[in-house]
């Protein structure tokens, strides 16, 4: 008996309707910006529309109920429960809530090519070391240099599963196996990996894990998702908190403080509710998709991309190894935010850059016509050296 028929191919092509984005500009900057979608501003006018018509009843009757609904959409993704997941306004206060969770000494591990926030949280307490691991290449964190600093004193390790600089993937279980057998925790910051990497948070065995709405998941600014196994509930008491992280929030008891059993004790004041509607639309896209058949598609676009900008002659920051590299590939160049303004003033071109180098980031939505076009226009405004 034969098995089942493969299933139907995706027609990407046909998505592109959904973010009129596509339709102005070439646009290949998913990793600082999300395009907008039809659903996710859809989502917006709906909240307004509820804003408009409930006033303050729409909290009790119904935006308590999608905050909810979005916890659980995002705990789908991850392969984890919802009374594991908490949502925040940025990542940046989701560490804020975790650095003050525990022990207020040590050391933390992070790497000198994380994005600033994470080594920030634990540099502006004074009872912290942070100590970060290099990188030979300035592509890649080899797990090496990890093993040399994290010891009986490490707290957490905290480091990024994609690196914002070169697109290069982390090995999420090597580093919290590390941190593991020396008393650590492990945190994880996916902002430049969910969505584009299928997730299981319990398989990569981190005990925490941070990203957000503003790039791969589609869903903009002023929401950010956190994950905290649940066995560290009992055992992390965040200091920085708010009403929304109360066990009975409404009763607005200010004589004493109890914190949620579950992640919600790391939620703090009032969310961002446009956020809430934006950001559970994106994950709606991306659930829908399923993050196996976005990978596959982003390794088709980013090899493609990585092959054609290296054959121009080109010096790439990105490693060659496909299962190394998410969606990210940077072009090393001395002068890249004058390339980016030319690309755009010029080619109707939109990409970003980080110091020494032009990033590119192409999405499910974008296609082989948008990279050749990029490719083109990358050799008249700065040809290779």
């Amino acid at each position: 008996m034969r098995g089942a028929p493969p299933p139907p191919a995706m027609d990407w092509e046909a998505l592109r309707a959904d973010f009129p984005t596509l339709q102005r500009t070439t646009y290949l900057n998913t990793c600082s910006l999300g395009a907008l979608s039809r659903q996710s501003r859809e989502a917006v006018v709906r909240f307004l529309d509820l804003w408009e018509e409930h006033g303050a009843s729409a909290w009790y009757r119904i935006w308590l109920g999608e905050l909810q609904a979005t916890r659980e959409k995002f705990a789908r993704l991850i392969g984890a429960g919802a009374d594991e997941v908490a949502i925040l306004p940025n990542v940046s206060s989701a560490l804020a809530v975790l650095a003050s969770a525990g022990p207020q000494e040590g050391n933390v591990v992070s790497a000198r090519m994380d994005f600033p926030t994470i080594p920030y949280q634990w540099m502006a307490k004074p009872g912290f070391e942070v100590r970060l691991a290099g990188s030979p290449d300035g592509i890649r964190t080899p797990l090496s240099e990890y093993e040399r600093l994290v010891d009986a004193q490490t707290r957490w390790v905290a480091t990024s599963h994609v690196f914002y600089t070169s697109g290069a993937v982390q090995d999420a279980r090597a580093l919290a196996d590390l941190a593991h057998r020396n008393g650590a925790r492990m945190l994880l910051d996916a902002y430049q990996g969910t969505g584009q990497l299928p997730t299981d948070v319990k398989a990569l065995g981190v005990d925490a894990y941070v990203t957000g709405g503003l790039k791969w998941l589609l869903g903009g600014p002023g929401i950010a998702y956190v994950y905290v196994r649940r066995e560290l509930h009992d055992q992390l008491h965040p200091t920085i908190t708010g009403w929304f992280a109360h066990a009975e929030q409404f009763q607005f008891d200010s004589g004493s403080f109890r914190a949620h059993g579950d992640a919600r004790r790391y939620e703090m004041g009032t969310p961002a509710t446009a956020a809430i509607y934006a950001g559970g639309a994106g994950l709606d896209i991306i659930l829908k998709l399923g993050p196996h058949a976005i990978r596959q598609r982003m390794h088709e676009l980013t090899r493609e991309l990585f092959e054609r900008v290296q054959d121009a002659g080109y010096t790439l920051a990105t490693p060659e190894k496909e299962d190394e590299r998410a969606g990210i590939v940077m072009v090393r160049h001395p002068e890249p935010k004058h390339v980016v303004a030319a690309l755009r003033e010029k080619h109707n071109i939109i990409v970003d850059y980080r110091p020494g180098r032009v990033r590119v980031s192409a999405y499910f939505y974008n296609t082989s016509a948008e990279i050749e076009a990029f490719v083109d226009a990358m050799r008249k405004v700065a040809p290779p050296a």
